[in-house]
């Protein structure tokens, strides 16, 4: 059986590739490969996400589920007197997002292999960022959800981008359980994103 993008170690055959795109005003340059999220382009949810999402430049940011690091990176250019944690189960996925920020010359981020949060357990953000990897099941978009509340501080925001026929109405529901405020800020294409603040 083929593997996912959301496995540690893919066993696809490397095949790296290059493309250029630009978000939020800045071109950046992204390697990809086989076995990872969405590799020939950003995908469209994830930049809906990354053309909505709005945080203090000196915001401590958490993306979750980075894949090769359009989200993460850009991140790191809107949050330029912060700090960026990326994170993701994938460790082909991580090595490439590492080699993606030193390819675009951004330093104030980390880029850690974690399945969901092991890798920053006590550790306090202001902001999570996430497309989650909803193949991977419900249980894992949830436990994203949940545990992710715990690592924000008072008032930070969980930003996600779901897709409706993917389980955007399940999604809602859980966060609304979870934060005390949560609005759908845009809905695109079938994709919604959701503000969730603790």
């Amino acid at each position: 059986m083929a593997d996912h993008y959301y496995t540690s170690r893919p066993g696809a055959k490397h095949d790296e590739q290059q493309f250029t795109f630009t978000l939020r005003g800045h071109e950046l340059r992204f390697i990809t490969d086989a076995g990872v999220f969405s590799r020939d382009r950003v995908d469209f949810g994830s930049q809906l996400l990354i053309e909505t999402m709005e945080f203090d430049e000196h915001a401590r940011v958490l993306d979750v589920g980075c894949g090769y690091g359009p989200m993460g990176l850009t991140a790191a250019k809107l949050a330029n007197k912060g700090q960026v944690t990326m994170l993701d189960v994938n460790e082909r996925a991580v090595e490439l997002a590492r080699r993606n920020a030193q390819l675009n010359g951004i330093t104030n981020v980390e880029i850690l292999v974690s399945d969901v949060y092991s890798a920053v357990q006590g550790r306090v953000f202001d902001v999570i960022v996430t497309n989650p990897p909803i193949r991977a099941g419900k249980e894992i978009v949830h436990r994203i959800f949940t545990e992710g509340y715990e690592l924000l501080a008072e008032g930070g925001e969980m930003w996600v981008v779901i897709q409706k026929k993917q389980g955007a109405p399940s999604a809602l529901r859980k966060l609304q359980e979870v934060y005390r405020e949560v609005e759908e800020v845009d809905k695109k294409k079938g994709y919604s994103i959701f503000r969730a603040r603790k």
